[in-house]
């Protein structure tokens, strides 16, 4: 798999994701959280809406920059909380539903494309710099 490639998924997870919270943030309030924390204001549907709209906003910059191997370890360790953060609202405080639990998956989905970007865009920038040596 190419690091581009591997970009494109993350930015997919964004822009899905995201696109779900910005366009639809009741559905995503009334499935990804459980009854006593569900709030169907204008307030929290403001705020998943935002939500969405900055995830959407990443992953369509996702898309138009090139990663490099720096780009990708920087992103996997900046993932790390939020493995911490599904954990703890899904079974510690239980906010998230299973179903908001894809934010679980999507962090996985990221944190290995990840890994699997940085050691692509590790290559390829070894290579390049064989080519001008």
């Amino acid at each position: 798999m190419t690091a581009r490639i591997c970009q494109f998924l993350i930015a997919a997870v964004f822009l899905g994701l995201g696109g779900w919270a910005l366009l639809m943030p009741a559905h995503v309030i009334e499935l990804a959280l459980t009854e006593p924390y569900r709030d169907t204001g204008f307030i929290m549907r403001f705020a998943i809406a935002c939500f969405g709209a900055q995830a959407v906003m990443f992953g369509i910059m996702a898309l138009v920059v090139r990663w490099t191997a720096r780009a990708f370890a920087v992103f996997a360790v900046v993932l790390l909380p939020f493995f911490v953060f599904n954990w703890y609202f899904h079974y510690e405080m239980p906010v998230l539903t299973s179903i908001g639990m894809l934010d679980f998956a999507g962090n996985l989905t990221m944190f290995i494309a990840c890994l699997i970007g940085w050691r692509a865009a590790r290559n390829d920038e070894r290579n390049a710099n064989r080519k001008f040596a």
